[in-house]
């Protein structure tokens, strides 16, 4: 009795001392824990940033719609949405279309829970657990659920309704969202009916909202800036673990291509915290807002849309009227890029394909922007400026240098300069590209090779030329990535030579294929004095606009990057861009004829490659070809433009000359000097902070675009 008691003592006094402990010390914590406040993110409708031109205009905006949401509590039961969802079909008209098969079976089995039931009996389920001890009671209950939806008939779903198809919508879009953050069930095409019926029925739907959304408008079908995915779409599957890791909702709009999906992070609002007070059950007695949410950064693109607009319209009336011309049954598309070589920022990204509606089999003219940066041809003589500098660098050839072009003999092979097929001149460096000499280049590369021409000579070229000559062309951006700020971009298709002598047309831009962006880099590298810029789309971040008419604060105005600086001296440089300067103004300058009259100095290369189709006319392969290409720069003394032009697969006809090339490089240069002396007389300027922001009347939705 003694030692019982002894020990009952014991026990009570650990007891005092526990609660002792647990009062005293921790009393408050445990009060705070009953008075515990949560803070949570939730997804309000903070509009997306917008995306404007060079001097303020918009290019893609925000309009608001009406639309029908649902906040789920914690404490809200399926059965208590199920009915909500019952109440809102009356109401509205959801789309149908995601409605499944297995949706179906999970409806008849709710509302038919007691025929339900009889499909699978009591003592089957005890089999089913006599034969699975180890299964716990959620396993067997899934079992026993999936053979009630195997013994569901055909006969007995097709008894559902169109109104049942409806709630089922409704329901299913109600069951995606968070606890405590708004979904939307319908968000697209609200009529004014629906929004008023809901709005009347609200005190009889708890969690159901009518209230107002955005959806992204765009004032230029410019692709490159990107789209945008719609609330019924939301993440896109394949990167749906990833936004949801950064506190996004399955349901939210998020960038999906280029330009929108670059700068998601900028462009998206910050959603609304609030402070969720609950009880000691957990159920949220009320809800207090700490932060409202903030729309998205607006940014400032490097495009200048009025530029763009008519560069537009010039390559779509060439690339047409080349289409006309016959011999044209390759060519689908154009390119036109237009960049500031000392900053990198894009003021053009022009790209045109003609296509085939599959239902009509009518032609239409689409944007194909991206693929200046994401397709890659063969550039043919444009890029001899780089060859010439490549044999500067390689101790080949000086400035000043004079060769022999003639026809060259190689075993069975004569190859010629296209102004010179059967006779011989001595020319130096400024005159091969003035005349466009092939020789000129081929010679080159020999020397680079180890070897120098003899008439009828074997030809081989010293091991590593070919890597050589690539790492010489990829200083200047041929061949390797731009850098530029947009996904998807290729770097070209490099191939290995089954002869050395093909290594004789890569220095003629006919073997490796570049972008181009390519393009517009490597002649802007030239161009600056030798500074490889790295492309960009991006110019300015601002803060939200207070009135949605003045820009907003700067946040940051995003510096030019320098990628690399090519080897040659800026001597070198400036010798080869006086010898792309008689390109334009040369007594016999392959350019002389288009920008001869130029009000303006300019510089640039001419470019016409003979290569084999490997486009998407799969029965069209092995098919020979021309590619017109240009590249330029303006002014001569004091770039501020650099621009390349390619019409892929123009013509089969290897006895024309087509000025097209030249002359979209032309007419575009003017507009571009026509624009400048406009804005200064306007006093516009991109420096001005409280530009007003306009934009043109011309409106696309992206649902509407998803349609076309």
């Amino acid at each position: 009795m003694n030692i019982l008691f002894f020990a009952t003592t014991i026990l009570f006094s650990l007891l005092i001392i526990r609660l002792g402990y647990l009062q005293i010390i921790n009393g408050e914590d445990y009060v705070r824990l009953l008075e515990r406040t949560e803070e949570v993110e939730i997804n309000t409708s903070t509009p997306r940033g917008r995306i404007l031109d060079r001097y303020g205009r918009i290019l893609i905006d925000n309009e608001p719609e009406n639309v029908i949401t649902y906040t789920k509590m914690q404490t809200t039961t399926l059965k208590e949405m199920f009915k909500i969802a019952t109440d809102l079909a009356r109401l509205i008209d959801q789309p149908t279309n995601k409605v499944t098969y297995h949706d179906k079976l999970d409806y008849w089995m709710f509302v038919n829970e007691e025929a339900a039931k009889e499909k699978v009996t009591e003592e089957e389920i005890l089999e089913f657990r006599k034969q699975n001890p180890k299964f716990s009671k959620n396993a067997i209950s899934q079992e026993h659920d999936r053979r009630v939806r195997e013994r569901i008939t055909d006969k007995e779903l097709a008894t559902l309704t169109d109104f049942d198809l409806n709630v089922m919508a409704i329901y299913r879009e109600m069951l995606t969202g968070y606890f405590l953050s708004p979904q939307i069930i319908k968000g697209e095409n609200v009529t004014i009916e629906e929004f008023a019926r809901v709005s009347e029925q609200l005190s009889e739907l708890p969690g159901v909202n009518a209230t107002t959304d955005w959806r992204r408008v765009h004032a230029s079908t410019l692709s490159v800036l990107g789209r945008t995915t719609i609330p019924s779409k939301g993440i896109p599957k394949s990167q749906i673990n990833a936004y949801l890791a950064r506190g996004y909702a399955r349901n939210d709009r998020v960038g999906e291509s280029y330009f929108e999906w670059q700068y998601e992070e900028l462009l998206q609002g910050q959603k609304a915290v609030v402070k969720n007070i609950t009880n000691k059950q957990g159920q949220v007695k009320d809800t207090i807002t700490t932060f409202e949410g903030e729309p998205g950064r607006d940014l400032v693109t490097t495009i200048n849309i009025e530029l763009q607009r008519k560069a537009e319209a010039i390559i779509e009336d060439k690339l047409l009227n080349l289409k006309s011309l016959g011999h044209s049954e390759l060519l689908d598309r154009a390119f036109y890029v237009m960049m500031n070589p000392n900053t990198g920022e894009l003021l053009s990204v022009v790209g045109k394909k003609i296509e085939t509606n599959k239902e009509t089999n009518e032609h239409y003219m689409a944007d194909y922007s991206y693929g200046t940066f994401s397709t890659a041809y063969e550039a043919g003589s444009s890029i001899k400026g780089a060859t010439v500098l490549m044999g500067y660098n390689e101790d080949v050839i000086t400035p000043g240098t004079v060769m022999l072009d003639a026809p060259m003999q190689i075993g069975e092979l004569t190859l010629n300069s296209l102004f010179n097929k059967h006779g011989s001149e001595m020319i130096d460096d400024l005159k091969a590209l003035e005349k466009s000499s092939n020789v000129y280049m081929f010679k080159i590369a020999m020397a680079i090779g180890g070897r120098t021409y003899a008439p009828g000579m074997r030809f081989s070229l010293a091991k590593g030329t070919l890597t050589k000559m690539r790492n010489e062309y990829a200083q200047f951006g041929l061949g390797v990535p731009t850098g530029i700020d947009l996904p998807g971009e290729a770097a070209g298709y490099q191939a290995n030579p089954d002869r050395d002598v093909k290594l004789l047309n890569l220095a003629i831009g006919q073997f490796d294929t570049y972008t181009p962006m390519q393009l517009v880099q490597y002649i802007s590298t030239i161009a600056n004095g030798g500074y490889r810029i790295q492309p960009r789309i991006l110019k300015e971040i601002r803060k939200p606009s207070n009135d949605g008419e003045i820009l907003g604060p700067l946040v940051l105005e995003v510096p030019p990057t320098i990628l690399n600086r090519i080897a040659n001296t800026e001597e070198e440089i400036d010798h080869v861009k006086e010898g792309l300067r008689r390109v334009y103004f040369g007594s016999q300058g392959s350019a002389r004829k288009v920008f001869g009259d130029a009000a303006y100095t300019a510089a640039g290369k001419t470019g016409t490659a003979q290569v084999v189709y490997y486009g998407p006319q799969h029965d069209k392969y092995g098919t020979e070809t021309i590619n017109i290409v240009h590249v330029g720069f303006a002014p001569f003394e004091n770039p501020e433009v650099a621009y390349a032009v390619i019409f892929p697969w123009a013509t089969t006809n290897f006895d024309v000359s087509l000025p097209h090339g030249n002359q979209a490089a032309r007419e575009i240069l003017d507009i571009y000097f026509e624009l400048k002396d406009q804005y200064q007389n306007e006093n516009i300027s991109t420096n001005k902070v409280q530009l007003p922001m306009t934009t043109f009347s011309e409106k696309v939705t992206e649902e509407n675009e998803e349609s076309e």
